[in-house]
């Protein structure tokens, strides 16, 4: 048997939904949120993990992995791949982000004080992409609130690297999010077979 060493290996990759709530079931353009994530991941040519793999056969796989959350779901599948390839190239783990657009303040002893500026301040969005070569040197999966896993990474001496994530890879926080979105964005589906 051959094998074409041009077809990079196949990304594995999870649709994180846990500790969300009931909201990555909520509705937009007629779909759950999960499953417009999920169809994300496919058309962007990644193989979805079913929650029952363990981290140590994710490990074992010899894959990169993507980490996508439900809460992004009409993130596109060419920000999704673009983050992939980042990835490869460059052998760090990589993260979407979008701009900070609301008025941040320090609180400090109850007392507000002093206004950060928000250029200098990004917001986690998503995929998190964690290459191959990084992932035996995780000690456990990642959490899956994905700005608690890029700190993680970050505190064991992991580069993230990080891609602005267009507009319709905002992360919805809300019922009233997914009803912004939505208007922002145009129907998804399953991928054509």
């Amino acid at each position: 048997m051959t094998f074409d060493t041009d077809e990079p290996t196949p990304a594995l990759g999870a649709i994180l939904d846990e500790g969300r709530g009931s909201l990555p079931y909520q509705l937009i353009h007629g779909e759950s949120l999960v499953a417009c994530a999920a169809w994300a991941l496919g058309q962007a040519e990644v193989d979805l993990v079913d929650a029952s793999v363990t981290w140590d056969g994710i490990v074992e796989a010899g894959a990169d992995l993507v980490l996508h959350d439900a809460l992004c779901p009409m993130t596109p599948p060419s920000f999704l791949a673009s983050c992939l390839d980042h990835a490869r190239e460059t052998g760090r783990a990589v993260v979407g982000v979008r701009p900070v657009t609301d008025t941040v303040k320090v609180v400090a002893d109850g007392l507000v004080g002093e206004t950060l500026e928000r250029d200098r301040l990004l917001a986690v969005a998503s995929p998190l992409v964690l290459p191959v070569a990084v992932l035996p040197h995780l000690p456990a999966q990642p959490p899956s609130d994905l700005a608690a896993a890029v700190a993680a990474l970050a505190a064991a001496g992991h580069r993230v690297d990080t891609l602005e994530a267009p507009p319709a890879g905002r992360r919805v926080a809300s019922a009233d999010y997914v009803r912004l979105l939505e208007a922002l964005t145009g129907p998804v589906g399953p991928p054509r077979g």
